[in-house]
């Protein structure tokens, strides 16, 4: 949990033209938007290019953060978001995969990502196979839908709640659970597909 008073001093600093304040904003959401960004880009060199982005956004648009209307590190969240989506529309990346079936149900009992992927016993290899699945995981995100990836990369990966994930995604919570269930389920049809193939 980030505490509110010292982020809100921090951006107070950052306005007035502290650089050290910025470079300490910097280095405590660097990692959470890079990992965001390049799980929607799919590499390490665009995911890069698109946290630069997201950051001279948010040096820009700082002044505009009130903390009365929710973390900071959810409007962060919200900068990023907005910015992959501008991204994705200018590079014409934002189609629906086929992988989708539209009318798929909505698994209410959907397993988070974590206990999708069998947990094996730490072999030798286990770091190689850790990476293995890891790219796995990360090439069946790609597969599904901007909206469906983007719900389940928030939960998952980024352990945010409902409330933050519908406040970012500007849609309502019972939205944020369905699309994180149809997520879950998707990934976990593909998941499996690519683990047939492989055994």
């Amino acid at each position: 949990m980030e505490d509110v008073q010292v982020v809100a001093m921090l951006v107070r600093r950052c306005i007035s033209g502290d650089a050290a304040a910025w470079e300490e904003i910097v280095r405590t959401y660097n990692r959470r938007i890079y990992n965001i960004c390049y799980r929607f880009a799919g590499s390490g060199d665009d995911a890069q290019d698109l946290t630069q982005e997201v950051f001279i956004k948010m040096y820009r648009t700082l002044s505009t953060y009130d903390s009365s209307k929710g973390a900071f590190s959810t409007w962060v969240t919200t900068i990023t978001r907005n910015l992959l989506v501008d991204h994705f529309r200018k590079t014409k990346q934002d189609r629906l995969t086929d992988s989708i079936d539209s009318t798929a149900s909505e698994h209410e009992d959907a397993l988070p990502l974590s206990e999708q992927i069998q947990d094996q016993s730490a072999p030798p290899d286990a770091h190689v196979r850790s990476r293995e699945v890891s790219q796995t995981v990360h090439s069946a995100l790609g597969k599904l839908s901007p909206e469906l990836r983007e719900a389940v990369i928030l939960r998952d990966l980024q352990d945010m709640d409902y409330r933050e994930i519908a406040a970012v995604l500007k849609v309502p919570e019972g939205t944020v659970k369905s699309r994180i269930n149809r997520g879950r389920a998707e990934l976990a049809r593909l998941l499996q597909r690519t683990y047939r193939q492989v055994m």
